[in-house]
């Protein structure tokens, strides 16, 4: 459950972003507040609710 101190991303918005490498659909961490790409083994950072969906961004998984 998110808190005031923690912004969550509008579920909406999360049905329609995939990864921009891979194309492929991402799960979201509310812990790491990260968007996950499993098929490119990348984790795309959220900043005050707002996903940054850079690859030069993106934490590697690997």
């Amino acid at each position: 459950m998110a808190d005031e101190h923690t912004p969550s991303v509008d579920p909406k918005l999360l049905e329609i972003l995939v990864c921009p490498v891979t194309k492929c659909s991402l799960r979201y961490d509310h812990e790491a507040q990260e968007l996950i790409s499993e098929q490119g083994k990348l984790a795309y950072p959220i900043r005050d609710g707002i996903p940054i969906m850079l690859p030069d961004e993106a934490r590697s998984l690997d």
